[in-house]
């Protein structure tokens, strides 16, 4: 058997191991979100995780991936529908040593996470059907054009901008959608009080929402090592290694800073300080030196605790903090290259330049920085000219009455929860 015959079995097996882990975080999702909402919205909130992934999967595959990779102009691609062309239809793919149906399925694992991520901002008010239209458009008009501009060939690209496994284009993307979401929608009703105070609302479960980060940390390895799309140098070894760094280093630094804000070590605090380094280091992982990465999971997961605590002050209700956690992390990762950036490992990926720290000036950062401005600009006029045109026509947030009662039962008819919150079983348990 040839070499490169065995290389491309290899290669092919990582990307589908990679793609595997990147999938299973929606378990990771389901975990964290629902974890850290009330319990009569926790099934809607664990459940919609299927429900978008399905959306996903069907809509990146007909229109989404042509779109994405498909070769076309600088702005968007315009052929390979239903994965259909010849062998010049996906000619920015062409580098990677696998299957196209591999390389499908390994990016739509990044679009069910990042449409995972706008979901935060919709959490517990927005009505069901906001999300089989939102998820759509989104799959369709949004994520692919971004992902086009940086990794299908398009002007962002072409720029050099480094962006390894998707700080903007997955992760700045869907906390863009979310921030939007969160304004049209308002807070949750008992949020704020009247003179704009705001009231804690706890999620019902910590350790869901624990165990869902950890979850999520374990499927980051799929995320960003396999984003090498192949094993011959090893170089997937270095991009874990520094995907791992960043985690830990973001975890104390966002328990650290709770402690020092608030004076207490909260527990949903560290576990979005590992998300929010995890964020950090995806478009960094392949570009900086190991001692950087904890630099910046530090720094992305300690300004993340405060941005999530400044925001709330200022009205905003992020059930999730899906803004703080994957938007601030997200330019924080992306600017961070810009700095940071290794000659020795920007020559081994053969994308833009050293950063600022090591003599390359600021032709970098400037790159990271219109990336950032560029996708931010799109994502949320995009997103708000779409949900401001649902909330007129068909109404984006669920009747008061409905959301007191929870999204369990008013939208889908049964508790996530039943013998804790159905009258009829609470009333039987305390007969007898």
């Amino acid at each position: 058997m040839k070499e490169s015959t065995i290389m491309m079995y290899m290669d092919s097996l990582w990307v589908m191991v990679a793609a595997i882990l990147v999938i299973g975080m929606q378990a990771g999702f389901a975990l964290l979100e629902a974890g850290s909402t009330r319990m009569k919205n926790s099934g809607h909130v664990a459940g919609k995780q299927i429900l978008s992934f399905a959306l996903a999967t069907i809509a990146f595959w007909a229109v989404g991936f042509g779109i994405t990779f498909g070769e076309g102009n600088s702005l968007f691609g315009t052929s390979g529908w239903m994965l259909g062309g010849d062998s010049k239809t996906f000619e920015a793919l062409s580098w990677a040593n696998v299957p196209l149906s591999l390389k499908f399925l390994f990016q739509l694992a990044f679009v069910g996470v990042s449409l995972a991520i706008a979901w935060g901002g919709f959490a517990e008010r927005a009505k069901l059907s906001v999300y089989f239209i939102f998820g759509i458009v989104f799959t369709v008009l949004i994520y692919p054009v971004i992902g086009h501009w940086v990794w299908g060939g398009g002007w962002l690209g072409e720029m050099g901008m480094q962006d390894f496994a998707g700080s903007t284009v997955v992760h700045l993307q869907g906390a863009i959608a979310a921030l939007v979401a969160t304004l049209l929608l308002g807070p949750r009703i008992g949020k704020f009080n009247k003179d704009r105070t705001p009231n804690l609302i706890p999620g019902h479960n910590q350790v869901y929402t624990v165990l869902g980060g950890i979850i999520l940390w374990i499927g980051w390895f799929g995320f960003n090592a396999g984003s090498t799309m192949g094993t011959a140098d090893g170089f997937f070894g270095y991009v874990a290694l520094t995907t791992n760094l960043a985690a830990a280093a973001g975890a104390i630094g966002a328990i650290l800073t709770s402690k020092f804000l608030t004076g207490k070590a909260d527990i949903p605090a560290m576990v979005n300080g590992v998300l929010a380094a995890l964020v950090a280091i995806t478009a960094a992982c392949a570009f900086v030196e190991a001692w950087a990465t904890i630099v910046i999971g530090f720094f992305a997961g300690a300004f993340t605790f405060w941005t999530s605590v400044y925001f709330e002050r200022k009205g905003i209700d992020d059930p999730i903090y899906a803004f703080s956690v994957h938007g601030i992390a997200g330019i924080i990762g992306t600017i961070s290259t810009g700095f940071f950036a290794s000659p020795r490992l920007v020559e081994q990926t053969g994308v833009g330049k050293a950063g600022l720290f090591y003599g390359g000036g600021f032709d970098q950062l400037f790159v990271q920085t219109i990336g950032v401005i560029g996708a931010a600009v799109y994502v949320g006029v995009i997103s708000f000219i779409l949900l401001f045109v649902m909330k007129k026509l068909v109404g984006l947030r669920v009747t008061p009455e409905q959301e007191i009662s929870g999204l369990d039962i008013s939208e889908h008819g049964s508790y996530g929860y039943p013998e804790h919150l159905d009258p009829s079983l609470t009333s039987a348990k305390k007969a007898n």
